[in-house]
């Protein structure tokens, strides 16, 4: 898990060259004022950004959610959100077995930790990375790199 804001993204764009290829055309494009586009192709499935306005959850009601294909790259927009973590090796509720053909599986159980994010903030979650998203208790507006790995 890495912790970041846009503003000093420059540390973390030379660990892939996607993170820089994504950043850069988040920030370019403005994204973080407006897109009414829901999911924007940057290179097919290996490098797309979604683009999701959702209302917030409880964080008792929240899971842990695991991928293996894919880094995500969560960029907040706007509103306040709370993202929950933990070492997937202190997973052991499976609520739902991984799927590959979806890139996800499901743990029931709370976080770890905790980092409350504004907007510019980034989180980004590897593949050993459990994180619970959307824990607000509002509406949020986020933007979700995936990067194939």
């Amino acid at each position: 898990m890495i912790l970041s804001t846009l503003n000093d993204s420059k540390r973390i764009e030379v660990l892939n060259p996607a993170f820089k290829t994504a950043l850069d055309y988040i920030k370019s494009n403005n994204l973080l004022v407006s897109s009414q586009e829901t999911q924007i192709k940057l290179d097919g499935d290996n490098l797309f950004i979604n683009n999701s306005h959702v209302k917030g959850l409880k964080k008792e009601e929240q899971v842990l959610e695991i991928h293996r294909k894919y880094i995500d790259i969560h960029v907040l927009v706007s509103g306040s959100e709370t993202i929950g973590w933990s070492p997937l090796e202190a997973c052991s509720k499976v609520k739902v077995a991984y799927k590959e053909e979806d890139d996800y599986g499901l743990y029931d159980q709370m976080a770890q930790t905790y980092v409350t994010l504004k907007p510019g903030d980034i989180f980004i979650a590897y593949p050993e990375d459990a994180h619970a998203p959307i824990i607000s208790d509002g509406e949020i507006h986020k933007l979700i790199v995936k990067i194939r790995i």
